[in-house]
């Protein structure tokens, strides 16, 4: 399947994540000791555990910090008690906005949020207002450099559902939530390894923004991305170079 260019919003992105490592330490605990209140603390039975636990590893968290979280979450150990949250909004020209975040204090996570969206020119929506652009799915990114034949037949193999090539040579793999793990562990195993590989909302109908408007949205996603609550953003907006 072809799409359009995007690498350069893949490097973005790509270095995006990496301007956020100071604070991945803290959103990695809370992911695991929320997956594991979820779903419990047996890797094994429980995919987004597994997959917390793995980014903790892959971000150098120490062991014993990733069995506390567990035991948090299965209440083998006092812990704050974080809850889910999700907004919906709108940016700069109308693209979509999902905020993701874990909380102990509702109250201030909508005040906080309400507020970024308000002071950088964006609108928070109503539940569903913008997620129905989106897809839950696995995300694998790959450069121009990588064999295409030798990727699309090894994402295959190992179960992914598609294989998109975009007009500048990069690809992109796309799997369901619950096989992210495996074909990234296939395609590791086989020599190729993404520059971003994360379960993500991707979204369906994209926005393309000028320079102008592409500095404003990105103001405004700074501003979500920074505040302590916050675990993910995702949006639509494809921004300009």
């Amino acid at each position: 399947m072809a799409g359009h260019s995007k690498w350069a919003n893949i490097k973005h992105r790509k270095g995006a994540a990496d301007a956020k490592k100071s604070k991945i330490t803290t959103r990695l605990v809370k992911e695991i000791a929320i997956a594991a209140k979820m779903g419990g603390g047996d890797l094994e039975s429980n995919p987004r555990l597994r997959l917390a636990v793995e980014k903790a590893r892959d971000n150098n968290i120490p062991k014993d910090n990733v069995e506390r979280a567990i035991k948090r979450g299965t209440g083998e150990l006092e812990g704050v008690d974080y809850v889910e949250l999700r907004f919906e909004g709108y940016g700069t020209a109308g693209a979509g906005i999902i905020v993701d975040c874990l909380t102990d204090n509702n109250t201030r996570t909508v005040a906080e949020v309400r507020h970024a969206f308000s002071k950088y020119n964006g609108q928070m929506g109503t539940d569903g207002c913008v997620s129905f652009q989106f897809q839950h799915c696995g995300q694998m990114l790959f450069g121009p450099e990588i064999n295409e034949d030798a990727l699309i037949e090894a994402a295959l193999e190992a179960g992914a559902e598609d294989v998109i090539t975009h007009e500048d040579g990069s690809f992109e793999v796309i799997t369901s939530p619950g096989e992210f793990i495996a074909v990234k562990s296939g395609l590791d195993a086989k020599g190729f390894s993404a520059e971003f590989a994360e379960v993500i909302m991707k979204p369906n109908i994209e926005t393309e923004l000028n320079s102008e408007d592409s500095e404003k949205m990105q103001r405004l996603l700074d501003a979500l991305e920074s505040l302590d609550d916050v675990q993910d953003v995702y949006t639509n907006a494809i921004l300009a170079e």
